[in-house]
């Protein structure tokens, strides 16, 4: 791969790598706004009798916003894994980089 190549390569793998950063801290954002549902659910479900239907339908509405942040979750491990294989890529593609540099200067040399 010749030195254009690899660096429109590693410019292309910044970008996404930059992109799944903001996407996963877009979930983190969005988990941490289930948490703060979750919490004012569970300060009002406190002041209520356990049987009543009140309370019933807040742990019915916690429930369904942990399933939502355990989706979530799954969606921060797959972008967590994609970054992962962006940044060995990245690391490859500098080498190749590197390499191409240290001969181009040798020739010069």
């Amino acid at each position: 791969m010749g030195l254009a190549a690899s660096q429109s390569r590693y410019l292309v793998l910044t970008s996404r790598k930059n992109d799944l950063e903001l996407s996963g801290q877009q979930i983190n954002q969005s988990r941490l706004e289930l948490a703060n549902i979750q919490n004012d659910l569970f300060n009002t479900s406190t002041n209520l009798n356990p049987e009543s239907a009140q309370a019933i339908q807040i742990q019915l509405r916690i429930n369904a916003i942990q399933s939502l942040d355990k989706g979530l979750e799954l969606q921060l491990r797959r972008v967590d894994t994609q970054q992962q294989a962006v940044q060995t890529e990245l690391d490859a593609v500098k080498k190749v980089i590197d390499k191409n540099i240290e001969l181009t200067f040798k020739v010069f040399a």
